[in-house]
């Protein structure tokens, strides 16, 4: 009878809750029984931090899945964060979400499934940042043989930096700029990258020296602790580093992807130190050696061009030698050119003499007869030269007129053509200007005719312009009359 009852929708003995009753009851008896766990399992959804600084996924294995978050406070705090397909170790707390009557783990720690979990993304890592070229030998630089300064990226506090200087002080001491970061834990890597972005960003001539070469240094480790150096952050910074960068992290035995990237990479720190600067000593040595190796070579080159110098002035002639036939032959030249100088005036002497006697008084005192047979061949000469000059202008003006009348226009009548004048006997040059009943007349090759145009003949295009009255006493020729 009590199944029927309650079939029949009577009420029971059973408690009545209410959802949200029901729900934080739920919440506690899942928190109280579990408390912290540890679950292994793939992260999956993951799309990075939300807007509120909170992560939310989900673990799965091959038949489960575990929703999970990451609060705010937490997140900045991960020495791995979380990555999609990353095989996990979470440590949280198990809860339920009412909203949406889901359990889920609030994760409160997080690491890799193990190092091969560690190795596996590395290596991703490594061949998605080798097929974008940062690991290219074309990418590195050369480093300085002399650097002014030199800034570590390194822990203040730690053994490292003490290596460093006092390296650098023994080979070569110089400026040392040392940019204090985490070498381990969270947010290493990222410190890491600002410092070696901020050695760039320094300007030349700036109150804080910018540095020749970087240097990169911590000490060993574990993959874990080294593991900052291996943030794609890290990497970027070095292959896009203006300065030269050597990378000293861990032992030699110790790879870490900055070493790919880097320029250098030296197997300690104090081998980094090593290779960012020469022995002064060394140094010292070398240009004392090659500065006596340069005066050997002087006086030895001095000392062979002096005795070459010598050799070639005992096989030249002397001065006196080389001037001896020049002087001989000047001397000769002198001697002739006086006596040429006296025969010479000699010669003109003696022909002034001659023509003196031909222009004597005495020829002017010859008589008629005889002063013209004197002067008969010059006047032949004269005569001669003016028959000559007529016969050329006679020649000259034959041609002057045949050029004048092949440019006349009676050649042009000949050929049968006629030249139209007027009454006053100017020529005229088109048709418009002839009017009826004007008297004109055609000159023609053999003559001239008087013509007389119809009445009835077309009229001019155009009529001609009436000429304006001559005054009176001109005649047609333009000029004026004498009476």
């Amino acid at each position: 009878m009590t199944d029927l009852f309650e079939a029949a929708g009577q009420k029971t003995n059973a408690a009545e809750f209410t959802v949200s009753e029901l729900s934080g009851a739920l919440k506690r008896t899942v928190e109280e029984t579990f408390g912290h766990v540890r679950v292994r399992g793939e992260i999956s959804g993951y799309r990075g931090a939300h807007a509120s600084g909170h992560a939310y996924f989900a673990l799965k294995d091959d038949k489960a899945r575990l929703e999970a978050v990451i609060w705010r406070g937490v997140m900045g705090k991960m020495r791995f964060p979380p990555e999609e397909g990353m095989e996990v170790i979470a440590t949280g707390k198990l809860t339920t979400y009412p909203g949406s009557s889901r359990y889920q783990i609030v994760i409160e720690s997080l690491e890799p499934a193990g190092a091969g979990a560690l190795m596996v993304l590395l290596e991703e890592r490594k061949r998605k940042l080798a097929a974008e070229g940062l690991f290219d030998e074309a990418r590195k630089q050369l480093l300085p043989f002399m650097p002014q300064v030199i800034g570590v990226v390194t822990s203040p506090t730690g053994a490292v930096i003490r290596d460093i200087i006092h390296r650098i002080s023994d080979r070569f001491p110089l400026h040392i700029l040392v940019w204090p970061v985490r070498v381990q834990g969270e947010g290493s890597g990222a410190e890491v990258a600002a410092a070696i972005n901020g050695f760039n960003a320094l300007a030349e001539g700036g109150d804080i020296p910018r540095p020749d070469v970087i240097i990169v240094a911590r000490g060993g480790g574990s993959l874990e602790d080294l593991w900052g150096f291996n943030d794609e952050a890290v990497v970027r910074a070095v292959a896009q580093s203006g300065l030269p960068v050597i990378s000293a992290v861990g032992h030699e035995t110790d790879w870490t992807l900055i070493d790919y990237a880097a320029d250098r990479r030296a197997p300690t720190p104090t081998g980094a130190a090593e290779m960012a600067v020469p022995v002064k000593a060394e140094l010292q040595a070398g240009l004392a050696s090659f500065n006596a190796r340069l005066k050997s070579a002087l006086l030895r080159g001095l000392q062979f061009r002096r005795q070459r110098l010598d050799g070639l002035r005992r096989a030249l002639p002397t001065v006196d030698h080389l001037l001896a036939l020049p002087r001989r032959r000047f001397d000769e030249a002198a001697s002739r050119l006086a006596r040429a100088l006296i025969t010479g005036v000699r010669h003109k002497q003696n022909r002034f003499e001659g023509f003196s006697r031909q222009l004597s008084p005495y020829l002017v005192a010859r008589p008629v007869q005889e002063k013209r047979r004197l002067l008969t061949p010059f006047a032949r000469r004269a005569a001669t030269a003016f028959q000559h000059n007529v016969a050329r202008n006679r020649q000259r003006l034959a041609e002057l007129a045949r050029l004048m009348k092949t440019l006349s226009y009676e050649d042009v009548l000949e050929r049968g053509f006629a030249l139209v004048l007027d009454g006053e006997k100017t020529p005229m040059k088109r048709a418009a200007a002839v009017q009826a009943g004007e008297h004109l007349t055609l000159r023609f090759a053999d003559g001239e005719a008087a013509v007389v145009p119809a009445d009835d003949a077309p009229a001019p295009a155009h009529p001609r312009k009436p000429k304006a009255a001559r005054p009176s006493g001109q005649s047609g020729s333009g000029q004026g009359s004498l009476f």
